[in-house]
């Protein structure tokens, strides 16, 4: 569902993403880990279309994001790092305003919404005013609107900053369950904890390049610390300056 070819992000000599090749299935939670400024942003954006690549290419189902961008782009809900809500509205004003620029007919959004809210425990909010919601009350929102066309690509860009743990349990859940009915769940985040306990595979990124990607066992596998857990095996990959050329699978 997810393909990154050759991905590359170039700011003058700057290189924030080097070559970037990755390969997600439908209904895979990958877990896209990295030190501040490695280039998990940057891919993020370039995976939706708001940075154009240097060179490289990225394909959500069978669509170039740069070369069907609206295509592309209906298959995937995508949450920022710091998203934008307009706190005038209602809670079910925001999600009506999200659905249409979505093209969800009128019966299937007043629904899916409906079935959203409830889900992420949201339904006795819905009519007050979004300036009045929690951090985590917006957070669990602005994954509604993502979420009302029933897309086949999630991407997320630090999902759990600022949730409280009942809020960060309920979007776990979440995860889990779209990946169950087949969607692709890309998820970047700081949160180590988190990628252990729900993500099928982990990819760590550093200046640009993936320096290794696998299953939990797997990443371990590339640790001389056999008996440590995912943060130290992390901080061990990361640390490491043995000039490796990045890698795509799990061996080097």
């Amino acid at each position: 569902m997810i393909r990154l070819i050759n991905l590359t992000k170039r700011y003058g000599d700057f290189l924030a993403v080097d070559s970037l090749n990755l390969e997600i299935g439908a209904g895979e939670i990958i877990g896209f880990l990295g030190p501040n400024g490695a280039g998990k942003t940057t891919t993020i954006r370039m995976m939706m279309g708001i940075l154009k690549p240097t060179s490289g290419q990225v394909l959500l189902g069978s669509y170039d994001v740069e070369r069907e961008p609206e295509k592309a782009k209906a298959l995937a809900g995508f949450i920022p790092d710091r998203p934008f809500i307009y706190e005038k509205l209602s809670g079910n004003e925001f999600l009506q305003f999200a659905g249409k620029l979505h093209g969800v007919d009128s019966g299937r959004l007043r629904r899916r919404a409906g079935e959203l809210l409830e889900r992420l425990e949201l339904t006795r909010w819905q009519d007050e005013r979004i300036e009045g919601y929690s951090h985590g009350m917006k957070q669990r929102l602005v994954f509604c609107a993502a979420l009302l066309h029933e897309p086949r690509v999630l991407i997320v860009d630090e999902p759990m900053v600022g949730m409280d743990p009942r809020g960060a349990r309920t979007l776990k859940d979440l995860f889990r369950s779209l990946a169950e009915t087949g969607t692709t769940v890309f998820l970047s985040t700081h949160s180590i904890s988190i990628a252990e306990e729900i993500c099928d595979r982990i990819g760590i990124i550093q200046s640009g390049r993936l320096i290794a990607c696998g299953s939990m066992a797997e990443i371990h596998g590339r640790s001389q610390n056999k008996d440590g857990n995912l943060e130290s095996v992390f901080l061990e990959l990361t640390l490491e300056q043995s000039g490796d050329q990045g890698v795509q699978g799990i061996s080097s």
